[in-house]
């Protein structure tokens, strides 16, 4: 069994999908490794790690055409660029597993199909304890959660940290954080760390805990709703009079902070606008916005994705792809939920696909020349 390392093409990826540590562990399986050449070397892995570790360095024309596996981190939807040249030289049968992004590309998953070809895709993986392992979003959330509170604290014209000092008294920098997924848990706990007074809100009264465990307080609006959660722990989205209520109770808070870290997200859906010009506009001069919803249009109506904007005194930062930009520690993660993922798929070097496996059967988006996943089939269907 091949499994091919393919590098990444989308502007600005430096992640890898394979480190040369796990080369190894895929061999107890039975599966050899090829990779294309400077595969890993954005992430600070030099082809040199991965021959010296058994894999075999390929052309990607023959590794596109020869592998059973193709390992990435973003393919087919999720990289437009591509795809299409990609999917005419692989053949039916092959297996692709990777960020594909079914939700917002579902056409890209219906070419593949008709080509054959089985893909997984990974952020459609469910969230139950079985796939905690596996469940890349999480471990990319994580990362992208650590560096916004960074990035923040960089662009802050102030320290993070109360300081006593002889010139005086420095307060601490008043952080808010709207969302509190794993990204947001993760800002949390980085803003405190670096000594700022941290507050959170989110829309789902479990996650009241989460926050207050890691020392910040919760924001209560009296908005919180247990229907903002689906069965999959994923945040649901709500309807506009809703996110009108939200964003007026927002603004008062939001006038009241130095940071702004929002993380708001419904897969499959644009971001909710839930900071307007005026709360902007109402905010400290020097305060700093990360809108880490700017991939998908972003939280703040004032975002400019991929870039910078600075409107009545505050700093909008608008970062895109934030786990690429710590390339090294997120491939090291990445790597290791593909490996769990697929782990059990082997039996003896032999891949068995088991359709009564719920992580397997939600992931599935292409199978046997047919688009397999519900949501994909009802969004070509125009749904």
């Amino acid at each position: 069994m091949k499994l091919g390392v393919l590098k990444e093409t989308c502007e600005g990826e430096r992640r890898v999908s394979l480190v040369p540590e796990l080369i190894s562990a895929y061999a107890k399986l039975g599966i050899e490794v090829f990779f294309e050449p400077g595969a890993g070397e954005d992430a600070n892995f030099g082809d040199e790690a991965y021959l010296g570790k058994g894999a075999k360095s390929t052309p990607k024309n023959r590794l596109l055409h020869d592998s059973d596996i193709l390992l990435c981190v973003r393919a087919l939807g999720a990289n437009p660029k591509s795809y299409r040249d990609d999917l005419e030289k692989m053949h039916p049968g092959q297996l692709l597993v990777g960020f594909l992004d079914p939700l917002d590309a579902p056409s890209a998953i219906q070419e593949a199909a008709k080509k054959g070809v089985t893909a997984f895709a990974i952020e459609l993986l469910p969230r139950i304890t079985r796939a905690q392992s596996m469940d890349a979003l999480s471990s990319m959330a994580t990362i992208t959660g650590y560096k916004a509170a960074v990035i923040a604290a960089e662009a802050l014209p102030k320290i993070f940290p109360m300081l006593m000092t002889a010139a005086g008294t420095l307060l601490p920098a008043r952080v808010f954080v709207i969302g509190a997924g794993v990204a947001g848990l993760m800002a949390i706990a980085t803003a405190k760390r670096l000594g700022a007074k941290v507050r959170a809100y989110d829309v789902r009264p479990s996650v009241k805990e989460q926050i207050q465990s890691l020392g910040a307080s919760f924001v209560e609006l009296g908005l919180e709703q247990k229907k903002a959660e689906d069965e999959s722990g994923y945040a649901r989205a709500m309807d506009e009079s809703f996110y009108q209520k939200q964003r007026e109770l927002l603004g008062e808070v939001l006038s009241e902070s130095d940071v702004v870290i929002s993380t708001a997200l419904v897969p499959g859906k644009l971001a909710p606008v839930l900071i307007t010009e005026a709360m902007v506009q109402a905010m400290p001069k020097g305060s700093v916005i990360v809108d880490v919803a700017a991939e998908r249009g972003g939280n703040c109506e004032l975002t400019k994705p991929g870039s910078v904007a600075v409107k009545h005194g505050v700093t909008i930062l608008g970062p895109t792809n934030l786990p690429s930009s710590v390339p090294q520690h997120a491939s090291m993660m990445f790597a290791r939920n593909m490996f769990n993922f697929l782990k059990p798929i082997f039996t003896e070097g032999r891949l068995e696909i088991d359709l009564e496996d719920q992580v397997l059967r939600e992931a599935l988006v292409a199978k046997d020349g047919n688009v397999v996943h519900p949501r994909v089939i009802d969004l070509l269907r125009g749904g």
